[in-house]
């Protein structure tokens, strides 16, 4: 007997270890929310009413000289969809109470329409709570002025109070990456001025391409001439070409459906990049000139990541999964992605890492479209062949969340939240801990795990910083 009781409490303890290092899909959402809220109630101890929690120090940082309360704003959809009640529903709140634009404040109309309009879009979708929609209302109202350029496409940079802009070299994500907003907003209170405005910032970053269909880094609002000609889907374009496919997806706007079929076929031509793996071919995207197609760089990094998620949504689940392996390789070179890389070399390029979410949240994309038929009403909108076909299984999705989850929490958790990376060669931390952590990283490495009836995925697009909007008007 005593024999008996050891190897059952031998096998008892293997089992439990297993579990422990192999847990189950409930188990891991229940791992991402008591993480979420880890994180949470370090900015609410140290930061709360502030923008962003600096989690070495235990202090804030607010983005301007008056806080805009982003952290609570850019987290409160993300808590309605994890059951977090209580705490969604004193954020509410205290937004609705604490909130205000009519502040003398400049502020950069990409990141307010993104995580500020986005944000509250979504949770007045999600609560119905007409108070967030006045907050949005007033909120794009502020931001109006920013498209009175020359061209249309907007400044960079607009006062909340005076309406005073400036900033009049842009870039194609800051100028292209509004509608999703914007048009929401329009929908939502019947004001077409909203639409209006950003479609023509779109429409007139995509006529300003090249003759060969590209659009590079930066360029000048009120001359409308390209001050930078490197063209790639990285930090400063990369949301421009998200927004061509979701609003064309969102909108059935037929202009988009154009824009992105053009585009898309101008990417891969131009930017697209098969190298010699070690084992098979890899793909990746690239730098060329937008004038001439010619190759001007081989990074990929962190930021690029979101185009498996964009391509699947398209129905190009082929280059979808074998450009998220060549992601996934990026960050398992060092147990957590950098922020570039040289695909060639497999070199770190810029060793930061920054929370950010863009190859979790490809992840979750083709683990949807692992575990489900592509939804054919996105390929018609956007005017695509039918999908490729390719086989995706969903547990190797499954396992891949799990193992960034891992090293996610291993490297970056701290006592008090979670902290970007100097290195991911060292892993040495930095003091930051931006308002995205909550409304993108967390949100999709839990509805990676969470049960299909968390979020309705074909019922949704996701803006550029996570917020769910509803495709029915």
């Amino acid at each position: 007997m005593p024999r008996l009781t050891a190897v059952f409490l031998i096998l008892s303890a293997c089992t439990t270890v297993a579990a422990q290092q192999n847990p189950s899909r409930p188990q891991l959402a229940a791992q991402v929310r008591s993480e979420f809220l880890h994180a949470w109630n370090g900015y609410q101890k140290h930061a709360w009413g502030h923008d962003d929690l600096k989690p070495l120090s235990k202090s804030y940082h607010d983005w301007y000289a008056e806080p805009l309360l982003m952290t609570p704003v850019d987290a409160l959809d993300t808590m309605i969809l994890m059951g977090l009640k209580d705490e969604a529903k004193s954020t509410r709140e205290y937004i609705v109470k604490n909130l205000s634009f009519d502040k003398d404040i400049s502020v950069q109309n990409f990141e307010i329409t993104i995580r500020l309009l986005g944000g509250l879009l979504s949770s007045y979708q999600l609560t119905g709570d007409r108070r967030l929609l006045n907050l949005a209302e007033d909120l794009g109202n502020r931001l109006l002025p920013v498209f009175d350029s020359p061209t249309g496409m907007p400044y960079r940079y607009v006062n909340l109070r005076t309406g005073k802009v400036r900033g009049n070299v842009s870039n194609p994500a800051e100028t292209g990456t509004l509608l999703i907003e914007f048009g929401t907003l329009s929908k939502l209170t019947h004001k077409p001025v909203f639409y209006e405005k950003a479609k023509r910032a779109l429409v007139e970053t995509y006529k300003r391409r090249s003759p060969i269909g590209l659009v590079g880094t930066w360029i000048n609002v009120e001359t409308g001439q390209w001050t930078d000609t490197d063209s790639h889907i990285s930090g400063a374009i990369d949301s421009y070409y998200e927004y061509l496919l979701k609003c064309a997806i969102l909108f059935d706007d037929q202009d988009c459906k154009r824009m992105w079929a053009d585009s898309l076929s101008s990417i891969n031509q131009y930017l697209r990049d098969e190298t010699k793996g070690r084992m098979k071919p890899e793909l990746w995207y690239g730098h060329a000139d937008m004038n001439t197609g010619r190759r001007t760089a081989t990074t990929y990094g962190a930021l690029d990541a979101f185009f498996p998620a964009v391509l699947a949504l398209s129905g190009d689940l082929g280059r979808a999964s074998l450009l998220q392996e060549s992601s996934y390789r990026m960050w398992m070179k060092h147990g957590i992605e950098p922020e570039e890389i040289n695909y060639q070399t497999m070199e770190v390029v810029s060793p930061t890492y920054h929370l950010r979410p863009e190859i979790v949240e490809s992840t979750y994309y083709l683990y949807h479209y692992a575990i489900s038929t592509v939804n054919a009403s996105n390929v018609r909108k956007v005017g695509l062949p039918p999908p490729t076909v390719r086989k995706l299984d969903p547990g190797h999705y499954q396992q891949m969340g799990r193992m960034m989850f891992a090293d996610f929490v291993k490297h970056c958790r701290t006592d008090e939240g979670y902290a970007a990376l100097k290195s991911v060669v060292t892993k040495e931390k930095a003091d930051s801990m931006q308002s995205f952590l909550f409304a993108e990283t967390f949100k999709y490495f839990y509805l990676l795990f969470a049960p299909p009836k968390t979020l309705d995925f074909d019922s949704v697009i996701f803006n550029t910083e996570a917020h769910p909007i509803r495709r029915d008007w």
